[in-house]
């Protein structure tokens, strides 16, 4: 099956909230259709109200003009149930909300419903994610609570880190935390709250409210929405 154009959209926060309205619709119209299905997937909200996520999600994108709904994988063996990840299929964006990372990785990596994702992303699906559900896709996470700074991530963007709810944090204080040799070749993504980085085939883009800051081998740089971000493609940095 040919690969049509790829696009991944990173969130730092505050999904469905609006602040992040502008940049969802930008997105949606990308999408090239009048009511775009949307698959909002509350996996990483496991711990907290995954149905509130879910009900949440499919509000926001059904004002937007969506038709959205729910594919309810909370644990391993819903991402291993083949009909959920046929849920995927016909989808014109696929949206994980925020939540654990730690536990959306482990429910998602090898799993049929993440195989799902990857082919539904290979065929024109924006592939959106948002807090957690944006930590996952890069080649790690940044975890130094769990006594190591970084753990595994799905590599769907290798090379590339997301650091997400970054209105929180100061540049140069974050610029001292990624020192260590586990983040040299990384690019560092720090996403504002109710913005993104939209990642296509040929560059990246942030989208939103807030702002990105890009860090990069012991320097950083801030970008506004709709400023191009150099060095950075769907396939990573």
């Amino acid at each position: 099956m040919a690969i049509l154009e790829r696009r991944i959209l990173l969130v730092g926060g505050e999904e469905f909230r609006p602040a992040a309205v502008g940049m969802d619709r930008r997105v949606l119209e990308l999408t090239g259709k009048g009511a775009p299905r949307v698959a909002i997937i509350p996996t990483a909200a496991a711990r907290e109200n995954p149905q509130l996520a879910a009900s949440n999600g499919i509000r926001h994108f059904s004002g937007l003009g969506a038709d959205a709904y729910s594919v309810d994988v909370i644990q391993r063996a819903d991402a291993e149930n083949p009909r959920m990840a046929a849920q995927l299929a016909g989808a014109d964006m696929i949206y994980f909300t925020g939540g654990s990372p730690e536990h959306l990785h482990s429910v998602l990596v090898g799993s049929p419903l993440l195989d799902a994702a990857v082919a539904a992303n290979n065929a024109g699906a924006v592939w959106a994610g948002s807090s957690a559900g944006a930590m996952v896709l890069g080649a790690v996470m940044r975890r130094p609570r769990s006594g190591s700074p970084v753990s595994a991530a799905l590599n769907i963007v290798p090379n590339v880190m997301t650091l997400p709810h970054h209105e929180r944090s100061d540049p140069e204080a974050t610029v001292a935390q990624l020192s260590g040799r586990e983040f040299v070749g990384l690019t560092v993504l720090g996403i504002d709250g109710g913005s993104g980085v939209l990642l296509e085939q040929d560059g990246a883009t942030a989208l939103g409210s807030g702002n990105v800051t890009v860090y990069r081998d012991g320097a950083w740089r801030r970008y506004a929405a709709l400023e191009p971000i150099p060095g950075l493609t769907v396939d990573g940095a």
